[in-house]
């Protein structure tokens, strides 16, 4: 597997940024900080996501951009395969907003199903990535740093094994749960034993006999009871037959005589409706007089040619109004034109004035702008003239710093660069004066040191005996050193106090000289403001009689405009005069309208009233008829309830009570002996079923101990099957594990001869837990801990080399393997050691690696390049660029020019 092409957008420090990736050994050169290394870390963010490099979506986006985009291109096993992943900021957080894969009849989406599918087609994980092939800067201690466990771990998942013993703890797993399912089944062996043995105790057949036949006897007496029950019942029922049939009888007539009841009151009711509707006849008989009075005077108030109400019809009423409907339709023809002719002329006239208003409104207008223009005229030149008195007020501070200049022993531009000169003699000499009082305060802790020794006898240089010594004078020389140091120190005083006057000074001028630059800036914009103002003014006092003259336009336009609204108004009077007259026609035809209305809504009530009265009529003779018929049907009624009164017979119903008293007595003693009965009768059907139930559940017991027996014969059998499969992969991964050491081991010893060829150290040994040793020439045994810092480098950069060469060669080109890559993989090594990790480098691509790339700030390791990019970040945008070098060796040499 190798990469062939990365593109970034806003990833870490790249804004934009595309690179090839080529066969062979690609070092990314640049200096510390410049982005190398997020070219890699963009490579395995494509292939595992950003939790891959233990950060946030927020920590691989450009600070200050919301989307961001990866594209890895990559070969393996002869495919290709492109991995997209696309970034959008969504409120406060970065999210992922696509993430696909596609490759060879494969199309991935999702960034948990891609990162899923590229640990499946590599074999490895992002952590298995890390520990085999990428070398991440900072961790090239890992591997050795670790503890054997974590190492032997690491590789073990590395080199496969790890399934091994994934497998061994499942099968143990899978043991320890037979295990748990035999004791618990091997438990419920135990107690169906005990449930059949108390069950087979309990004599259940000898006790169902027993209750079977005491349950026979109970149906016998309840089978007695029952058919005398039977006959009460029945005796019960015939009384009951006479007692309802007598019931029956007398119901009977009482509804014969409700009935008749019930007829009689209808009668009544019907002659009392008869009498209303004969007055109400009457009543709308007079009614219709006053009406037919009504009408003659309506007729007489129309224009209608009859002679009398009668002679009044529906064809005179229509032709009428055709009459007036023609009228109308004239009338309103005229009106509708006159209205019209009104509303322009009105319209026309309310036009002209409100343009009247507005050229008037226009007038004002102008003459307010003209009088503002005259004011703001006015303002800019007081402006001019307050801008003139400032001018001339800077002109003379200007004047008086430049005579103030004229003294000074610097010109205004260079005060600044002679106050910095005389603050760095006033350090100087101050930093004088802090070591002249420490020197005296040290000779003088010397010398009240001397003293004191001297005092108790000892020499003060040596702290020896005083007799016999060859320093006793150091104490005169010490006294004699703190005046001569006292001595300068008061001239260094004095050169400090002229310092700082002449700082002073030098900081007036300072201060002086940035105020002529602000006053002559000042003075420049006075200038220009004054000229503004001038210019402001005339240009306002043009505008203001323009403005007066279009005042004097529009006044006029407006008289003009108020005439021919008048005009206009005229007429519109006129014309609403003529509306008036036609309107009054108008209500002349509507009051005739009405009238003939009103005729014909008389004669329409007196046509109503008469039908009324008809009505009544028809229904007084109905009513007559109908009681007639009811009066039949009454001497009816009274004939049957003579009949039904002579067929009761008092004695039989009398009987028939009788009989009716003794059965329900019976029937309520016989029910209570018989609820006894049935109740015992189902308390031994209970029994007997719950006896049927334990023999029931005895042969249930009996199934379910042979089913358990064989159970736990099939568990026993797989328990031992399982403990012998977990031993198997036990065995398996101690075997391969060994097989695998070997190979390392002398890997390891191969490589590590390569990159440190020297007298110290004869062999490594790796043992079966991946502990490591390093052994001396000598044969001294070391920890890998105990090395130099370089050798340390160095020994774990073998280790991991040769961990890369043993999974390859392991492998067999089933899988290829990743590219080799070492970020930064120089930062322990010194230059004797980076040579010699250029000879690691060659020796990995002679044995066959076809992607080695290096990240380092390094210039030696160019060397070893067959390609070389370098990468270089902008201080002012902060961002970073790719660029390839065709000639690496000419790149080294520009390097080396450049240091």
């Amino acid at each position: 597997m190798r990469f062939e092409h990365i593109s970034l957008q806003n990833f870490k420090p790249y804004a934009d940024a595309d690179l090839d990736l080529r066969d062979g050994v690609t070092v990314i050169h640049g200096l510390n900080g410049s982005g190398k290394s997020s070219l890699l870390e963009a490579c395995f963010f494509a292939l595992y996501g950003a939790r891959a490099l233990d950060e946030t979506l927020d920590d691989v986006v450009t600070t200050g951009e919301d989307e961001a985009a990866v594209t890895l291109s990559f070969v393996h096993e002869g495919a290709s395969y492109r991995v997209e992943r696309r970034l959008r900021r969504s409120g406060e957080r970065m999210q992922t907003a696509s993430c696909t894969l596609s490759g060879p009849d494969v199309e991935i989406d999702g960034a948990t199903d891609v990162r899923a599918f590229v640990t499946d087609l590599l074999r490895m994980d992002a952590e298995a990535f890390v520990n085999c092939a990428y070398v991440r800067q900072g961790e090239v201690n890992k591997l050795i740093n670790a503890t054997p466990a974590q190492r032997q771990d690491t590789i073990d998942d590395l080199l496969q094994l790890g399934k091994l013993e994934e497998y061994r703890e499942r099968a143990g797993q899978a043991r320890l749960g037979v295990e748990d399912v035999l004791s618990e089944k091997r438990g419920a062996l135990s107690k169906l034993d005990s449930q059949i043995e108390e069950k087979e105790d309990a004599g259940l057949h000898e006790r169902l006999n027993e209750l079977e036949t005491e349950l026979g006897e109970v149906d016998d007496e309840i089978e007695r009871f029952e058919e005398n029950e039977a006959r009460a019942e029945e005796t019960l029922a015939e009384a009951e037959d006479v007692l309802d049939s007598y019931e029956e009888t007398k119901a009977k007539i009482d509804d014969v005589e409700a009935d008749i009841r019930e007829l009689e009151e209808t009668i009544r009711e019907d002659e009392s409706t008869r009498e209303e509707l004969r007055e109400a006849v009457v009543e709308r008989r007079e009614r219709i007089d006053d009406l037919e009075a009504t009408l003659e005077s309506a007729v007489d108030a129309t224009d209608l040619d009859a002679s009398g109400p009668a002679a009044v019809d529906d064809d005179a009423l229509e032709a009428r109004r055709e009459e007036l409907d023609s009228a109308e339709e004239e009338v309103r023809e005229d009106l509708q034109e006159a209205r019209q002719r009104e509303t322009m002329l009105s319209n026309q006239a309310e036009k002209l004035r409100e343009r009247a208003d507005e050229f008037e409104s226009r007038a004002e207008e102008s003459r307010e702008r003209a009088a503002e223009a005259d004011s703001s005229a006015a303002d800019a030149e007081e402006r001019a003239e307050a801008w003139r008195e400032e001018r001339a007020d800077v002109d003379d501070e200007i004047e008086s710093i430049r005579e103030r200049f004229e003294n000074a022993p610097v010109e205004p531009g260079d005060a600044a660069e002679h106050r910095e000169s005389v603050q760095a003699d006033l350090r100087e000499v101050r930093d004088e004066v802090a070591d002249a009082r420490a020197e005296i305060e040290s000779f003088r802790e010397r010398l009240d040191e001397a003293t004191a020794l001297r005092e108790e006898g000892k020499c003060p240089e040596c702290g020896q005996p005083v007799e016999g010594s060859p320093h006793v004078d150091a104490i005169g020389e010490y006294e004699a050193r703190i005046e001569e140091l006292e001595a300068d120190l008061d001239d260094l005083r004095e050169r400090r106090d002229e310092l700082e006057s002449r700082l002073e000074t030098a900081e007036a001028l300072v201060e002086a000289g940035t105020r002529l630059g602000n006053l002559r800036e000042k003075r420049s914009l006075l200038e220009d403001s004054v000229a503004d103002a001038e210019s402001t003014a005339e240009e306002r006092r043009e505008e203001a009689a323009s403005l007066r003259e279009d005042a004097a336009e529009f006044e006029s336009q407006a008289e003009e405009k108020r005439e021919a609204a008048e005009s206009q108004a005229e007429a519109a009077a006129d014309a609403a005069e003529r509306v008036a007259d036609l309107e009054e026609q108008l209500d002349g035809v509507e009051a005739a309208r009405e009238r003939l209305d009103r005729v014909e809504t008389l004669r329409e009530q007196i046509a109503e009233l008469e039908s009324e009265i008809e009505t009544r009529r028809e229904r007084r003779e109905t009513i007559a008829d109908r009681n007639d018929e009811r009066r039949e049907y009454l001497q009816e009624k009274r004939e049957r309830r003579d009949e039904l009164a002579e067929a009761v017979d008092e004695s039989r119903v009398e009987t028939a009570r009788e009989n009716k008293e003794e059965a329900e007595t019976y029937l309520e003693n016989v029910e209570v002996k018989l609820e006894e009965l049935r109740e015992r009768r189902d308390e031994l059907q209970n029994d007997i079923g719950s006896v049927k139930g334990e023999l029931s559940q005895l042969e249930s017991l009996r199934e379910d101990r042979e089913r358990v027996r064989e159970r736990v014969a099939d568990l026993e059998s797989l328990h031992e099957e399982v403990s012998t499969l977990e031993s198997t992969y036990s065995d398996l991964r101690a075997e391969l594990r060994k097989r695998n050491v070997e190979t390392l081991e002398r890997m390891l010893n191969e490589t590590f001869d390569l990159v440190y060829g020297n007298d110290a150290y004869s062999r490594i040994r790796l043992d079966d837990e991946y502990d490591l040793t390093v052994f001396q020439k000598d044969g001294t045994a070391l920890e890998p801990e105990q090395l130099s810092g370089g050798e340390r480098a160095l020994f774990n950069l073998s280790l991991r080399c040769a961990i890369y060469r043993l999974l390859a060669e392991g492998i067999e080109g089933a899988a290829p393997m990743p590219p080799l890559i070492l970020d930064e993989p120089t930062v322990f090594l010194d230059s004797g050691h980076v040579s010699r990790l250029v000879d690691l480098v060659e020796e990995m691509r002679s044995l066959g690696v076809k992607q080695i790339l290096i990240v380092s700030h390094d210039d030696e390791l160019v060397a070893a390049a067959d390609d070389l990019v370098t990468v270089e970040k902008d201080p002012t945008s902060n961002r970073s660029s790719v660029d390839r070098v065709d000639d690496a060796s000419l790149a080294a040499v520009a390097a080396e020019s450049d240091d």
